[in-house]
């Protein structure tokens, strides 16, 4: 009996080593820096910029049908020269062929009901065709809209060196983004890199290249031709409108690589490379378009009209009057990845460091007294016991902080409230037991069996009770956003420690003050 007890000290003694590593790790420098190390502080402790962002994912789907469309022309120049792939609205996933021959009626439709368009539904029109983008085909492209939008906003943050971001889907708003950066000072830089979409496109400049003064002037010139009015010009302040084919050339996800360079003026500049295929369709296009324009449009502005000289394959290069560092960051977007639609801002807030320093400060203060507070009263009311109840209270702050550091979770303003709600949690577990206890002393029996019979009767409500909680941290941990889920974590945690330390620790305790009593010596309960 005496070994199996020395057994479980021992097996305690090394759990309460092992996550007191968690905590504190090899220690270097100061406390505060090790234990920051090991448990990173939210975004409400830290500071930062707290954003919402609301993705148009429609655009992404215009986009992805101006491509079909486009492919659908050109098939058609093969199949039937003399038919015509249009788009009525341009902001409609729905392209209609017209002008199809009746003898061609046949190819052309088993043109389009092929695998390439399978997620159009295909309908005869007017003696031609219509393709309409299916439901479920528009909600997958826009659910990998967002998702790619988050993975690009989250190469350009993660380039910027910002430490334990988050970003993430918003669960209470439809193709919405939630954004935490800790520790963030420049805000407006921030948000200047992660708003500009950087859509990078290259265009057919109509009208042989001349330029117009006003929009309206530009599309009175756009009659009868698939066109968009697009304003600026070869110096930042260009004021000029540009007639261009709506189908771009090539577009953001065409570009491979970008890097900060200087034009043959010495001028800051972005070189940039085209991945292998949208480098064969910019050869083709060039080599068969020698002495006519192309625009580099940039965010729907014009930063450059050129003439094409001769045949170029997959490099290029931006230029015309831009900074050092407007270089540098457009490069960056660039090679981050072009994102595949524009987004508006629903809500931006900031957290200074001086509210941070104020939560962690309060936060902890009310930790602490709440803490002794019920330690205090543990001791005044369950005497010896108590003592058992507030080492058991302790064991399961540091194993909880243990996780915390092993994980490296990131702690919160709620995830300080979860700590206490823990504290409570695990007084609860004790008073149930004690309890049970001392109702079995009442009815006559022996310290040894009351203490058996308590822990035996108390478990079974002690672990419904536990495990109704952990799953309703388990709900909040997967629907939540961020600070939920640090609560949500921090409970889940505190649970399992409290499992742990009410149930086994506690019964320890007890059991190695009975085998050092007396028989029939009462218990301080």
């Amino acid at each position: 009996m005496q070994t199996n007890l020395n057994g479980k000290i021992a097996a305690i003694i090394a759990i309460l080593l092992v996550f007191l590593f968690g905590i504190f790790g090899i220690p270097h420098g100061s406390l505060k820096q090790t234990l920051q190390d090991r448990i990173h502080l939210g975004l409400d402790l830290k500071g930062g910029v707290h954003l919402v962002l609301q993705v148009h994912t429609a655009e992404a789907v215009a986009a992805n049908s101006d491509s079909d469309q486009q492919r659908i022309q050109q098939s058609l120049k093969e199949t039937a020269p003399a038919a015509t792939a249009s788009k009525p609205d341009p902001k409609e996933p729905v392209i209609v062929v017209s002008n199809v021959p009746s003898d061609k009626s046949g190819a052309v439709r088993d043109l389009l009901s092929g695998g390439a368009y399978a997620d159009y539904d295909l309908s005869s029109e007017n003696g031609g065709f219509r393709l309409s983008m299916k439901q479920s085909a528009i909600k997958a492209l826009r659910d990998r809209t967002l998702d790619t939008s988050i993975e690009t906003i989250r190469g350009r943050v993660d380039s910027l060196g910002v430490s334990e971001p988050v970003i993430q889907k918003y669960g209470l708003g439809e193709d919405q983004i939630l954004i935490e950066l800790p520790g963030v000072e420049n805000v407006d830089r921030i948000q200047s890199i992660i708003q500009s979409t950087a859509r990078l496109e290259i265009h057919e400049v109509l009208n042989d290249g001349k330029s117009f003064t006003s929009q309206q002037e530009a599309e009175a010139a756009s009659a009868g031709q698939d066109a968009i009015a697009v304003q600026g010009g070869n110096t930042p302040d260009a004021t000029a409108w540009w007639l261009l084919r709506r189908i771009s050339i090539v577009q953001g996800p065409d570009f491979r690589d970008a890097r900060p360079s200087k034009d043959e003026t010495g001028r800051d500049s972005v070189s940039f490379n085209l991945t292998v295929a949208a480098g064969d369709r910019f050869y083709d296009y060039t080599s068969a378009n020698i002495g006519k324009y192309m625009a580099i449009v940039l965010d729907n502005h014009v930063r450059e009209v050129a003439t094409i000289n001769g045949s170029i394959r997959d490099n290029g290069q931006i230029s015309g009057g831009m900074s050092k560092q407007a270089a540098s960051e457009l490069s960056l977007m660039l090679r981050t990845g072009s994102l595949p639609a524009s987004f508006s801002y629903l809500e931006t807030r900031t957290v200074g460091p001086s509210l941070g320093a104020s939560s962690i400060r309060q936060g902890v203060i009310a930790a602490v007294v709440g803490m002794l507070a019920v330690m205090v009263f543990m001791l005044i009311y369950y005497r010896g016991a108590g003592i058992n109840a507030d080492l058991a209270l302790i064991l399961n702050l540091v194993i909880l902080l243990g996780f915390m550091g092993f994980f490296h979770a990131t702690l919160t303003l709620p995830g300080i409230a979860g700590v206490i709600l823990t504290i409570g949690m695990g007084v609860d577990s004790n008073v149930l037991i004690f309890e049970r206890i001392r109702e079995e002393i009442a009815l006559g029996k022996s310290a040894s069996a009351a203490v058996q019979n308590g822990f035996a009767h108390a478990w079974v409500t002690i672990l419904d009770t536990h495990v109704t909680t952990l799953v309703s941290a388990f709900i909040l941990f997967f629907v939540g956003t961020g600070p939920v889920k640090g609560f949500a974590i921090t409970l889940a945690f505190g649970l399992l420690a409290n499992l742990f330390t009410a149930v086994f620790v506690s019964r320890v305790i007890f059991d190695s003050v009975l085998a050092r009593k007396q028989r029939g010596e009462a218990l301080s309960i």
